[in-house]
C-alpha cells in the first residue's frame, strides 16, 4: 500500500517600498491628534498553499514626517527614536495564525529603539492578482496600539491642566503590497 503525500507549493514575496505605508498617530497636549508617517517599508514574506506563513520587515525610522520639520527632527533624535544608532524599525514574525481565509492573527518581534516586544495584530491579506507587467501582487492591512514606554521612549512632560505633553498610546495602521520573488 503506498500512501500519496500532497505536495505542498511555497511561494516567496518581496515587500513593495513603493506601494507600502506605515502611518501613526498619538494625542499631542490631551486635545490634538498628530498624524504621521514612517519611511520606506522592506521586507519578505512567505506563504504555504496560498496561507501567510512568516513576514520579516524593516522600516526606515529617518524617514519619518508629520509635516512638520522641527518635530520631526525632535522624533529623530535621541530624545525619541535615535535614529543615528537605530535606524530602522524592525518585525519578524514568530508565530501566524489563520482565523479566516483572509485574517490572520501575526505574532512577532517588534523592535524600535533598540527595544524588542512581542505583538501580535490581525492581518487581512488580499488574495494574489496579476499587475498589467505580468508580476504577481497581494497586499496585507492592519491597525494596532502600541506603549510607547514599552520601547524605551519616555520623554515627556506634564502640563499644568494635568494632562501628559505626549500619550504614550500610540496607534498604528499599515497597508503593504507584496511582489512574488
Amino acid at each position: 500500500m503506498s500512501t500519496i503525500t500532497p505536495e505542498t507549493s511555497t511561494q516567496n514575496w518581496n515587500i513593495d517600498p513603493a506601494h507600502s505605508s506605515v502611518d501613526f498617530s498619538i494625542k499631542h497636549m490631551g486635545v490634538f491628534t498628530v498624524r504621521g508617517s514612517l519611511g520606506a517599508v522592506t521586507g519578505t514574506a512567505e506563504s504555504v498553499d496560498s496561507s501567510l506563513t512568516s513576514v520579516s520587515l524593516s522600516i526606515d525610522v529617518a524617514g519619518i514626517t508629520t509635516n512638520n520639520e522641527q518635530r520631526d527632527g525632535h522624533l529623530k533624535s535621541a530624545d525619541f527614536l535615535n535614529v543615528e544608532a537605530n535606524p530602522a524599525i524592525t518585525f519578524k514574525s514568530t508565530a501566524i495564525s489563520k482565523v479566516s481565509d483572509s485574517h490572520y492573527t501575526v505574532t512577532g518581534d517588534l523592535t524600535i529603539s533598540g527595544n524588542t516586544k512581542s505583538i501580535s495584530v490581525e492581518v487581512e491579506v488580499v488574495a494574489p492578482v496579476k499587475d498589467p507587467w505580468g508580476n504577481t501582487r497581494s497586499g496585507a492591512t492592519g491597525a494596532g496600539v502600541l506603549s510607547r514606554k514599552d520601547y524605551g521612549l519616555t520623554y515627556n512632560s506634564v502640563m499644568e491642566t494635568g494632562h501628559m505633553l505626549i500619550s504614550d498610546e500610540v496607534k498604528y495602521t499599515f497597508d503593504i503590497q507584496a511582489v512574488t520573488a
